[in-house]
């Protein structure tokens, strides 16, 4: 079994990196302070092509897989961008698998090639704020009225919503007490940002500046028949096709995170000299920041085959959320080291750990929480019964 990455894979992450490399840390130190979309940023990684990185060849992308775009979202954040710089194309790269697997020709050649050009900037509606990760109970209500569809509801953490002018939406097309399993009348569409219809109100957090959440407020959204991606009722099937891809992706962001937060204390541990020897010599910084080298690279190798088995249309559901969860909490205990290891400059802005530290709570949280992870595992891996 090998490993190490093919020819192709080097090149995926060493022109992204050449990229990324325009974009230093005064750029992201700006864009946490500040705010602001990363425009130049994204619009770089457009020009190049990066963005249409899984859509298919015939619709203006690179018809690569989930595991090349895995190498590129993990040079991505481990270039200092971290979280912001990873958030900010996240969608494009997996956001409309859906589209590609489900939608018609047409769909895909009206959808996709204006997302993998950068000319369109796209959220990702599915979560309510009373419903969270319970995605079978949406409230969120599309009402079919001739060849269209009048939608009103509530949507909550909507990234990048600020900025997009495409939307793919999640609403339920059939009430709940019509259908005979909860996962069935969920429609999904792909359809414009209407801002005369939807109310968008940001959401203060307290990391990732530069890439926006908000709520979503939505009322009487007006979208033709055409928008609905596959068939009425079905929509949360579809989605699985975005949801696995999503969290392998996050996994290999939080893995670049950790990396680049690792790196910086290695470094630092190098050059602190205090009692006449650098910090880096004792075994009390030695052993934690050794540890999370282990921890990295066993999430990386989680990762990777959790991308491989999704590209080879393999059930990737346990790997990819194992790998979301390894990630996660080895991206977390890196950055947290990182922090530690500076002692009362890594609480400074301008050495940039306390930055990672508080984006690394992104793919610890998202998008799925740690807890239903060991319960997915306990209950599709393990035959255990269902908790909850």
């Amino acid at each position: 079994m090998d490993f190490e990455l093919t020819r192709e894979q080097e090149t995926i992450r060493s022109s992204v990196e050449k990229i990324c490399a325009r974009f230093g840390d005064d750029y992201w130190l700006a864009r946490d302070r500040e705010g602001g979309f990363p425009e130049a940023f994204f619009q770089q990684l457009a020009s190049d092509g990066w963005l249409g990185i899984c859509i298919p060849e015939e619709y203006g992308g690179s018809g690569l897989k989930i595991t090349d775009a895995a190498i590129m979202m993990e040079a991505i954040a481990r270039s200092g961008a971290g979280m912001s710089g990873a958030s900010a194309v996240h969608i494009n790269v997996f956001g409309l698998n859906p589209v590609v697997v489900f939608g018609t020709d047409a769909q895909k050649r009206r959808m996709l090639p204006p997302m993998a050009r950068g000319e369109v900037k796209s959220c990702f509606a599915v979560t309510e704020p009373n419903t969270g990760l319970n995605t079978t109970q949406l409230r969120t209500k599309a009402v079919r009225k001739g060849d269209r569809y009048i939608v009103s509801g509530t949507k909550v953490w909507i990234s990048t919503a600020q900025v997009a002018q495409k939307v793919l939406l999640l609403a339920r097309t059939t009430p709940l007490e019509d259908v005979r399993k909860h996962t069935e009348g969920l429609t999904l569409f792909y359809t414009d940002f209407d801002r005369s219809r939807i109310e968008v109100r940001e959401i203060e957090k307290m990391g990732r500046k530069c890439v926006d959440s908000n709520e979503l407020f939505i009322e009487g959204l007006e979208i033709p028949e055409e928008d609905r991606i596959g068939e009425e009722g079905r929509g949360f099937e579809y989605i699985l096709h975005g949801m696995n891809p999503e969290r392998v992706l996050i996994a290999s962001e939080a893995v670049g995170l950790g990396r680049l937060a690792l790196s910086r204390a290695t470094r630092y541990a190098n050059e602190r000299v205090v009692f006449d020897r650098p910090i880096g010599q004792n075994q009390g910084i030695q052993h934690p920041l050794a540890r999370c080298w282990m921890q990295l690279e066993a999430a990386w190798l989680m990762v990777m085959q959790a991308a491989s088995q999704y590209d080879r249309g393999m059930n990737a559901g346990a790997a990819a959320n194992a790998a979301k969860y390894l990630a996660g909490e080895a991206g977390f205990d890196a950055c947290q080291q990182a922090v530690m290891t500076h002692g009362g400059f890594g609480y400074a802005k301008e050495y940039h750990v306390e930055r990672y530290l508080r984006e690394c709570m992104v793919p610890r949280i998202a998008p799925i929480s740690p807890e239903l992870v060991l319960c997915f595992i306990a209950e599709r891996v393990l035959g255990l019964p269902k908790s909850y």
